[in-house]
């Protein structure tokens, strides 16, 4: 019955990590955190019920060293979610496109490398967006820590979590 995920907030609800709901009830059995959001179920033991927890917040601070994204095509793909970034499709194979060709001076950059698909990007070839007449649909930008936390909740987080992750 425990299958279901658990947002784990800092003391200052910041999101720290997901977790499996049996480890977030050791967490709160053992009075190291709170819960903050709950799903409709309860988890029953045999002497007591619990609300099931969907987000807890620890009791205490806990100091997490800044953690970058990673570069690569795979997490490109992911922050783009797996859609061309100059006609919208996702139903095809997915290349990474520079928006500023190597050739005239881009960089391998979080700001300068979109998912497009084949046709998109074929059709662009060595030119930038402008030059080919395309435009892109939304501006890349370097992704936070959030990202990975989406991602671990399968890109589908619970709506509870929406206040905590501040995704769009």
């Amino acid at each position: 019955m425990l299958q279901q995920s658990v947002l784990v907030l800092n003391q200052n609800y910041e999101p720290l990590s997901i977790c499996s709901a049996q480890k977030a009830v050791v967490l709160l059995y053992l009075d190291k955190a709170r819960i903050v959001e709950r799903y409709e179920t309860e988890i029953h033991s045999a002497r007591q019920a619990m609300p099931y927890p969907s987000v807890i917040r620890l009791n205490r601070y806990i100091r997490k060293p800044y953690q970058a994204v990673s570069l690569n095509r795979k997490n490109i793909v992911k922050r783009d979610r797996n859609r061309c970034q100059y006609c919208g499709k996702n139903h095809q194979p997915m290349t990474i496109d520079h928006i500023v060709p190597k050739a005239m001076g881009g960089k391998d950059t979080w700001e300068n490398l979109v998912c497009a698909c084949a046709r998109c990007n074929h059709k662009k070839g060595n030119r930038t967006p402008e030059q080919a007449g395309m435009v892109l649909l939304r501006k890349p930008s370097r992704p936070t820590h959030l990202f990975y936390l989406q991602y671990l909740a399968n890109g589908h987080p619970h709506p509870t979590w929406q206040d905590y992750l501040f995704l769009d």
